[in-house]
């Protein structure tokens, strides 16, 4: 893909890029309340949700086009840039008249490539930064593809926003991070702006502090936050707002790192972490020539592949055993779904073959 730097004139070209505003545009005076207190806080770029999908009918689901037009007035007031969600046709032609400055879409859109190729159509001829959200299900080619249909039309100045992905288990997070993938889609568009949606990951504002500096850490461009100047009494998602002030004391806290560094203490390290994951796929290549041997037997005695009480046996221990050498049983336990589940496709292959 063909993709340009999203620089804006007066925004500093430094980590983070930070995007702040409410969830939701509920009056002008809260907009412009809200905006006023970033702008004060050197914030450059404004956040308001227009139009809202909400999980389930009858909650607040936007203000609609009335809100571009306090948007409108945050620009001239305020001298901020302004951002929205997108979501059909009609919202990007209405955000395009109302002179909104970038544009994002949200993890329901990002997942229909019917809706990102109406989007993208929208959009030809349109010079105007545009980020995407991940997909609400971990599937990094649907977050490209997506991508690609907007650079297929034109769109050069991208972004992906991470902001999490959906699970039934919410205990800790109300998006699970699975850092992993963004950070394979930087390995595989290692020009693309990446940025950082804390409040959706978390889903609650003690969460966002941690999640941006992780986010830092990670090596991600920018962040975009939810900030409002009362959250406890926002009309949507008020758990997972800050005030512009707790907003600008998270951002000072931050710690920046460098990106990249180059010493021969870190490149002697890396060429153990090589030879180590060389080590490691000789090792799993060994398991998978026994579990083909295992394979070979179920078939001759007519034995079934999946045996559930050994595999779980295997869950058990092996978890055990990888905490006391000091990893998390989470991932021991995802480590243990995939080889299990690779040795499992070797021997139906030796089962099934005829």
């Amino acid at each position: 893909m063909e993709i340009e730097p999203i620089l804006l004139p007066g925004v500093d070209n430094k980590r983070p890029i930070v995007i702040a505003g409410p969830c939701s545009a509920e009056t002008e005076e809260q907009v412009m309340e809200t905006a006023k207190q970033l702008a004060e806080r050197n914030v450059k770029i404004f956040r308001a949700g227009i139009w809202k999908p909400r999980t389930k009918p009858g909650g607040f689901e936007g203000i609609g086009v009335d809100g571009l037009k306090w948007l409108q007035r945050v620009k001239a007031e305020t001298g901020m840039y302004v951002s929205t969600e997108v979501a059909t046709e009609k919202h990007v032609f209405e955000a395009l008249k109302h002179n909104v400055d970038i544009l994002w879409i949200g993890a329901r859109t990002s997942a229909n490539p019917f809706a990102m190729q109406e989007i993208a159509d929208a959009l030809k001829g349109v010079d105007i930064p545009v980020l995407v959200k991940n997909p609400v299900n971990p599937d990094i080619e649907l977050w490209i593809g997506a991508l690609e249909r907007l650079n297929n039309a034109g769109i050069k100045r991208l972004g992906a926003i991470h902001r999490g992905f959906s699970t039934y288990d919410k205990k800790i997070y109300r998006n699970q991070p699975q850092w992993n993938l963004p950070i394979e889609l930087r390995r595989r568009l290692p020009n693309l702006p990446i940025i950082c949606d804390p409040s959706h990951i978390g889903g609650k504002r003690e969460l966002i502090a941690p999640l941006c500096q992780q986010a830092m850490d990670l090596g991600f461009d920018g962040l975009i936050v939810e900030s409002h100047c009362n959250p406890d009494k926002a009309w949507s998602d008020a758990s997972q707002q800050v005030t512009p002030a707790i907003l600008e004391y998270i951002l000072n806290m931050l710690v920046i790192r460098d990106t990249q560094q180059s010493t021969e203490n870190l490149a002697e390290l890396r060429k153990q972490i090589d030879s180590i994951d060389n080590d490691l796929l000789e090792m799993l290549a060994k398991r998978m020539r026994v579990s083909r041997e295992i394979g070979t037997y179920k078939k001759e005695h007519n034995v079934q592949v999946l045996q559930a009480e050994r595999y779980d046996e295997i869950m058990q221990k092996r978890v055990i055993l990888g905490e006391t050498l000091g990893m998390s049983g989470e991932f021991v336990k995802t480590y243990l779904e995939a080889v299990h589940a690779e040795s499992v496709r070797q021997q139906l292959e030796i089962v099934n073959n005829k």
